[in-house]
């Protein structure tokens, strides 16, 4: 078992059994040593060793009563004895555990505090300068206890918080992982619902055409069924494409065929044309070469528009406009579609995909679209798209 910092986690109790222990270990040497210097029984020294190091047992769970446990003991000792008691080890074990547990202020102050009255009680009890450097050692080494747990307060703090950050960095890339899945597709089900609707309802009404000329004007009925053929055809061409895509991702082998653009856009109107719309297509301003986002945006908006239309709305007139302004593409598409004949997006007219899609080719390309019926019929599209990425107009 480990912590969120990577180090073993260790029982609060196990940890205070063993400062004590080690407490009392490293202090016995010193026992024994002052002992031997003063001739006198070892057994009083461990006794008070002892007495100061037992509190160090419940010092995570009472820090700074433990503080005040091990100082009371250890100025005790100094104050009643002829000669130096123990060290006073327990207590910088005490304030190490306060330090660590506690701000930095905090601490220090108790730590001043602790070494002030040992200080104190040593010089009160043996005045003059032969053991100066005795009183002196104590202050360092209370000192020394402080700066160690704050020390390790610190460390630990920064080490959770590089944890925090690397956990929410982590986080974030599978969230940002996630985004990137879901754009990747709607981006793949925008182009299959447009290649598909815009072919299919073509097909559809070819189909219509020919069915309903075959017996009373076969030449032109043959001429739909080419058409059937020659829409089928292409259909197929555009999804083969995108599944090839799809299939080998970002391989050099992959085929590659130029993405539609408005440079294709005679062609697109010429089918439409032959499915019975009669469109018309208006220039204006200074035609010029947009981005590849804005261009294919464009043309999927337009393609989108005419499919519903002659979906929803039946063989009826149509306008495309395009505006070039100096940084926005203008674009609008209009249909003379009446009441009752099912205008796009209206109710039962379908899933509402294809509106869905153009909301969201004007938003990638960093433009706007609206879409509404006319008060008199008939249904507009209107959307603005800068002409290089990076500018909206």
């Amino acid at each position: 078992m480990s912590d969120r910092t990577g180090w073993p986690a260790v029982r609060p109790w196990v940890a205070d059994l063993a400062g004590a222990g080690l407490c009392f270990a490293v202090s016995s040497p010193v026992v024994v040593i002052i002992a031997y210097y003063h001739r006198a029984p070892a057994a009083g020294y461990f006794a008070g060793l002892a007495l100061a190091c037992l509190p160090l047992l419940v010092r995570s769970r009472w820090p700074f009563q433990v503080v005040a446990a091990t100082l009371a003991a250890n100025a005790a000792q100094l104050a009643l004895l002829s000669f130096p008691g123990p060290s006073p080890a327990a207590t910088g074990v005490a304030l190490y555990t306060v330090a660590v547990r506690t701000e930095r202020r905090t601490a220090w102050r108790i730590g001043a505090a602790s070494a002030a009255l040992l200080f104190a009680v040593s010089v009160i009890r043996r005045p003059g300068p032969d053991s100066l450097w005795q009183y002196l050692a104590v202050l360092a080494g209370m000192g020394l206890a402080v700066a160690s747990g704050d020390a390790v307060r610190s460390s630990r703090r920064l080490l959770a918080a590089a944890v925090e950050r690397a956990d929410r960095a982590e986080h974030t890339r599978e969230a940002e992982a996630r985004r990137r899945v879901t754009e990747e597709r709607l981006r793949i089900a925008r182009e299959l619902h447009d290649v598909v609707a815009h072919h299919i309802t073509l097909v559809n009404a070819q189909a219509g055409v020919a069915h309903h000329l075959m017996r009373s004007d076969p030449d032109h009925a043959y001429q739909a069924l080419e058409r059937i053929r020659d829409t089928s055809r292409a259909a197929l061409d555009e999804l083969r494409t995108t599944v090839g895509l799809l299939r080998h991702g970002e391989s050099p082998d992959a085929p590659r065929e130029p993405a539609p653009g408005l440079a294709g856009l005679d062609a697109l109107l010429a089918s439409f044309r032959h499915s019975g719309l009669d469109i018309t297509l208006e220039r204006t301003g200074h035609p010029t070469e947009p981005a590849s986002i804005t261009d294919l945006a464009a043309y999927r908006i337009i393609q989108e528009a005419l499919t519903n239309t002659r979906k929803h709305a039946g063989p009826v007139p149509a306008r495309v406009h395009l505006d070039y302004r100096p940084d926005v593409l203008r674009l609008t598409v209009e249909d003379d579609g009446r009441a009752g004949t099912g205008t796009q997006g209206g109710p039962g007219s379908g899933t509402g995909h294809g509106m869905i899609g153009m909301y969201e080719r004007a938003k990638a390309a960093r433009g706007t679209l609206t879409a509404g019926p006319h008060p008199a019929g008939g249904f507009r599209i209107h959307a603005e798209l800068p002409l290089h990425t990076g500018r909206k107009g």
